[in-house]
């Protein structure tokens, strides 16, 4: 390492200092040696680099970034040129009015206006990544801290220039998942051109002005009673029916017995009654009453 390498050169600079008089110019010989060993780790142990599993090496050479990467493994290389390492797996960055929950402390929620005039509240979280093969011109554009040089200042600046566009009730309602998705599209163009691939927006919370939550419940509880006078409406005229049907089917029941009953049909009825009671064995007596309506009497016993 260079830190190996500036120890050794210290080392030989000082073994060469010491005068041959010096009462320790006998150890001159000894700190050359060590010197020159310190020299060679620093030079053997700088010309091997070591990449983690997900990550790119950014190779630069005093001040001038080289294009090609590093993968992952065990490289070879120029002793003097500087490797900066880049985490190319999915990373996220939220920003969240909760405490401690977003990538600031206390309170970084967006907040926005929209085409009403309303303030609203967004907690987001961005998911993204580093493109392997851009790392270099990242790191020469715009260098290693491009969270809050690109995510942060990007995806709230189009979260806003985007909310213009929509009432308040539309982000928080049926308009919800278009805006999402039109800021989706805003945020990957700027962070492709930058060496960024943005993989999901996440708008996790919406908070309304309480006017406007006011409104909302009350539409809401207005839809819902006039759903419940719906059905009541539809029971009663179900019921309505129903009793119609059942008036109608008696009115017909009785039409159809006074139209069919004649006076002939029952005093048919009426003889033949009267026939199978006479051939009973019980004994009875029968006594034609007034409008010759039989009156039978049982005298068995």
């Amino acid at each position: 390492m260079i830190l190996f390498i500036i120890i050794g050169s210290v080392l030989l600079i000082a073994s060469f200092g010491i005068s041959a008089n010096s009462p320790i110019s006998k150890f001159s010989p000894i700190l050359k040696k060590v010197g020159f060993f310190v020299i060679i780790l620093g030079l053997f142990s700088s010309m091997f680099k070591q990449i983690d599993a997900g990550n790119v090496g950014v190779k630069s050479l005093y001040g001038s970034v080289q294009p090609d990467v590093l993968q992952s493994g065990l490289h070879l290389i120029n002793p003097l040129l500087d490797v900066t390492n880049f985490d190319i797996q999915t990373q996220n960055y939220t920003m969240s009015a909760i405490h401690e929950e977003g990538a600031q402390e206390g309170d970084d929620a967006i907040r926005v206006l929209t085409s009403d005039g309303l303030e609203v509240t967004i907690d987001l979280t961005v998911l993204y990544k580093v493109v392997a093969t851009s790392a270099p011109r990242l790191l020469s554009e715009t260098g290693s801290d491009f969270k809050d040089k690109i995510v942060r200042p990007i995806t709230r600046t189009k979260i806003r220039d985007n909310a213009v566009y929509y009432q308040a009730v539309d982000l928080f309602g049926n308009k919800r998942d278009e805006f999402q998705l039109r800021i989706y599209k805003s945020i990957e163009s700027d962070f492709k051109s930058r060496g960024l691939m943005l993989e999901q927006l996440l708008v996790r919370n919406i908070t309304l002005p309480n006017s406007v939550k006011a409104s909302i419940e009350s539409k809401i509880n207005a839809e819902q009673d006039a759903k419940k006078m719906e059905f009541v409406l539809l029971k009663e005229k179900q019921e309505a029916e129903r009793k119609r049907v059942e008036a109608q089917g008696i009115s017909d029941y009785q039409r159809i017995i006074n139209t069919g009953l004649t006076s002939q049909q029952l005093q048919y009825e009426q003889i033949k009654a009267m026939k199978e009671l006479s051939l009973s064995t019980n004994a009875k007596v029968i006594i034609m009453g007034k409008g010759n309506t039989p009156v039978i009497l049982d005298t068995k016993d």
